[in-house]
């Protein structure tokens, strides 16, 4: 009896550690996916900065088209 209790332990911490493998390479996925949408939502807000920083000193968005 006691030996079939060991081997039921030791069966389910097996199966714990293989689910915290696996469930440590999932957050790890997930965090590299994070920091490439991080980087990128960075890259596009300075791209928009950049695009209006263009616009006001052009002056283009305060000049009337020249049909009026």
């Amino acid at each position: 009896m006691n030996e079939e209790r060991l081997v039921d332990i030791e069966i389910k911490l097996t199966r714990q550690e293989d689910l915290v493998d696996t469930l440590n390479r999932t957050v790890f996925r997930q965090q590299q996916k994070i920091d490439e949408l991080s980087s990128l939502c960075t890259a596009l807000a300075s791209r928009i900065r950049e695009l209006q920083q263009g616009l006001s000193d052009s002056g283009a968005a305060n000049e009337r088209p020249p049909h009026y």
